[in-house]
């Protein structure tokens, strides 16, 4: 771990032409992170000819089959000699190029990548993200056993008919559970959950109150543990605070937010009888559907052809979606197995951050590794016991599907020809000498094809016939145009090859139901890479679906986004905006402190590349303004601590604020409703959240000073006048209790050493009330207060 070297002050570099880059390129980075987009590029059509053959020459792509790809048709009669391609630019490219950038200009070099990467200043950006990582695959292992899903409903099966109790049940158990996993297993099983509920009510009439309130709820249960969001990690390294205080200081907060929140959302906020209704009336499930032994969902095509009725909003799309909620998988072994996991890892981590916090020779991920490592034993030894029956699983479920699309194919070739033999019987019936009616004109079907087979092959197929006659036609009529029947003799060799090869029917890349399965054709590094995970999905299924699940985006991401403050650190921008703050809390004082710090960190959230580059930047700044009164008593440690938790407070709670890149779990939120169908556009999110945000910052801040000040334990010393104070560290070496002495003005003759003393069993319960404060002993943020004791 890094030693901590201290903030550069100087605020000169800031006139160079290379820091004013550096900050120009750190605002523009965190626009794209807020509005994504991508950038079209052009590039010659032959050299895209090259690079694809010769890495089908090498099989690294499968060999094409069916019709020429898009840059090789002609269009409009000639070859395009130019083929558009697309580059996102999103939060995971943006920060990437936005470092390259600065790093070809020179304005940053190994110190900012090494402090960026490794750490510096009690921040270890890899030891946070290793910690993070491994934690997050046992809850979400959790998840993958189904856990939440069965737990939501039983809160649901408890709530019964009654709205209000059901939203209220609902409420308490995602808060619970949030605070301890964290708000991304909640938000991977809960709104699919809540989209499922809302779907098969009657008289809901709209999933906002229901969708909104489970996204607010495991947002703010996050900020209790240290381990439940990786903006709690940065902020506990960056201070040195233990995960024991961290927790003490924010659960009083917290559960002060969820308890003034709740009446809020469910009689302002969310009020209307169509959101919340006073009861709920679903769909019932049949009982041989509840009689059913339900599949487990990491199978791949475990529900067979489900999936694709579930897309409708019919009878039979609701009674698969309450099958979904009111029929839950659990595997019993693996939730057990993972809580038993999860709570001695929370419990030993706790335990070993507590004994040597100061001392650093141990990082936290040494616990979480092997817990991680023990859970993915089981997972995986579990998937090998039971390989059969889950490969049997799947290939039933594959095989449905595959009649459901031949039957589907049928009923289309059946209803072209219908379609044809009116039309020829309409022309058989016109007068000699009109031109013959045709089903569209030859350019547009083209075009039509054309789209279809860039979208995707199989979909052109299906078009194409419905559109013309099939072969195995035998009624003997003729396609009324040349290019109709050219066009057919196209479209039946591919279908002939493709039934040939045995590769299915339909459209898996639209069912996200895997891989195609076994294919005659050359094999390819492609081709292999799928079927392996297809063998992978069949035999480790959970194993599969929690690590496709795991939050590996973060990682680029967090590590750009340290890199970029770094360069803010070295070219004096992050020391301005210190001296900025100071000033702010000069003229404020500690309300202002925790006022300003709470709106500043929420808006930042939405502008400043998510929570988490809120929380390095906004670390930072602390920081700097920590070092700039190190040799005076400019900040009072209730000011200063304030100030630190008003920022976990508000980049936790800024995740539900304005926009979907408020934070990473925001992403994934509106992903998975939108495969849901449920669409939240920006203006609805800001709209909802922002009366909800409000209330929380206000009822959080109001109670942060006094647990602060209030939770401060005293250490009596006997017969003296004085009173140690512990104001958030911990001394445990004989320098840092050196440190902590009074002066000897202060200090009463009687008093005994503290070097000698066991300061933990002299801890007393006493009032500080007319307290005054005779110095403050610098040691870092292991400060010591002293207070004379009132007589």
């Amino acid at each position: 771990m890094s030693e901590n070297t201290g903030i550069n002050l100087d605020v000169d570099e800031i006139r160079t032409w290379r820091s004013i880059v550096t900050l120009i390129t750190f605002v523009v980075t965190n626009l794209v992170v807020l509005f994504p987009f991508h950038i079209s590029f052009y590039v010659p059509t032959v050299f895209l000819h090259w690079i694809s053959g010769t890495l089908r020459h090498l099989r690294v792509i499968p060999k094409r089959c069916g019709p020429r790809d898009a840059s090789e048709r002609e269009t409009h009669g000639r070859k395009s000699r130019l083929t558009r391609l697309r580059f996102p630019m999103n939060f995971i490219t943006a920060p990437l190029i936005a470092d390259l950038f600065l790093l070809a200009i020179l304005a940053i070099g190994e110190p900012e990548i090494y402090g960026g990467t490794v750490g510096s200043n009690n921040i270890q950006p890899i030891d946070i993200m290793a910690f993070f990582l491994t934690l997050a695959y046992i809850a979400i292992s959790i998840d993958a056993s189904g856990l939440i899903r069965y737990l939501a409903f039983r809160v649901l099966s408890w709530g019964g008919e009654v709205g209000h109790r059901l939203f209220f049940y609902l409420y308490a158990f995602f808060f619970a559970l949030g605070s301890f996993i964290g708000n991304d297993p909640i938000i991977l099983s809960g709104t699919a959950f809540l989209a499922y509920m809302t779907r098969v009510s009657n008289n809901i009439e709209h999933p906002r109150a229901w969708i909104h309130t489970q996204f607010a709820v495991a947002n703010i249960a996050s900020a209790i543990l240290v381990t439940s969001n990786p903006t709690n990690l940065v902020l506990a390294g960056a201070f040195n605070i233990t995960f024991i205080n961290y927790t003490a200081n924010m659960v009083v907060p917290v559960v002060a937010t969820a308890i003034v929140i709740f009446p809020f959302l469910l009689y302002i906020i969310f009020a209307h009888e169509g959101l919340i209704p006073i009861k709920i009336t679903m769909h019932e499930l049949p009982e041989e559907i509840k009689a059913k032994k339900p599949v487990n969902p990491n199978i791949p095509n475990a529900r067979g052809n489900a999936d694709e009725w579930e897309d409708e909003n019919d009878e039979q799309g609701k009674l698969l979606s309450l099958e979904e909620i009111m029929n839950p998988f659990l595997d019993k072994g693996g939730a057990t197995f993972g809580a038993v996991i999860m709570t001695a890892t929370l419990a030993t981590v706790l335990a070993i951050n507590a004994a040597s916090q100061s001392s650093g020779e141990h990082p936290v991920f040494w616990v979480t590794l092997p817990a991680a490592f023990v859970m993915f034993c089981w997972d995986v030894t579990f998937g090998w016991i039971h390989r059969e029956e889950t490969r049997e699983i799947a290939r039933n479920g594959r095989k449905e599907i595959e009649d459901a699309r031949e039957k589907r194919l049928m009923q289309n070739r059946e209803a072209a020809s219908a379609e044809l033999v009116e039309q020829d019987e309409h022309v058989s019936s016109r007068q000699d000498g009109i031109p013959p009616v045709v089903l569209s004109d030859d350019k547009s079907r083209e075009d039509a094809a054309s789209e279809s087979w860039d979208s995707n092959p199989d979909r052109a197929k299906d078009i194409a016939l419905t559109e013309f006659r099939p072969r195995n036609d035998q009624s003997g009529e003729k396609p009324i145009t040349p290019s109709t029947q050219e066009t057919q003799g196209d479209i039946e060799g591919s279908s002939n090859s493709h039934r040939k090869d045995e590769v299915p029917l339909g459209r898996d890349s639209e069912l996200g139901i895997g891989t195609p399965v076994l294919s005659k054709k050359p094999w390819s590094l492609v081709s292999l890479a799928k079927e392996a995970y297809r063998w992978c999905q069949e035999t480790f299924p959970t194993v599969t679906a929690v690590v496709t699940h795991l939050p590996f985006a973060l990682v680029p991401f967090a590590l750009c986004m340290f890199v970029l403050v770094e360069a803010l650190v070295t070219k004096g921008w992050v020391p301005v905006f210190a001296y900025g703050w100071d000033h702010w809390v000069n003229k404020t004082g500690t309300i202002g402190a925790v006022g300003g710090m709470g709106f500043l960190s929420v808006i930042l959230c939405n502008f400043a590349g998510t929570n988490i580059g809120t929380t390095i930047l906004l670390s930072r700044v602390i920081q700097a303004w920590e070092q700039i009164h190190q040799y005076d008593d400019g900040i009072s440690d209730r000011t200063f601590w304030a100030t630190v938790y008003a920022m976990a407070l508000g980049v936790n709670y800024g995740a539900f604020s304005m926009a979907f890149s408020g934070s990473l779990a925001g992403l994934l939120w509106r992903d998975i409703l939108a495969r849901k169908h449920i669409d939240v556009s920006r203006s609805e999110f800001a709209r909802v959240n922002l009366p909800i945000i409000a209330i929380a910052m206000v009822a959080s801040s109001k109670s942060e000073p006094e647990v602060i000040y209030d939770s401060l334990p005293i250490i009596v010393l006997p017969h003296a006048d004085l009173a140690l104070v512990d104001l958030g560290g911990n001394p445990t070496t004989t320098d840092e209790r050196k440190a902590t002495q009074p002066p000897s003005s202060a200090k009463d003759k009687t008093a005994p050493n503290l070097t000698d003393m066991d300061l933990p069993n002299t801890i007393a319960k006493e009032e500080h009330t007319e307290a005054r404060q005779l110095s403050i002993a610098k040691a870092g943020r292991s400060r010591w207060l002293w207070l004379s004791r009132s007589r």
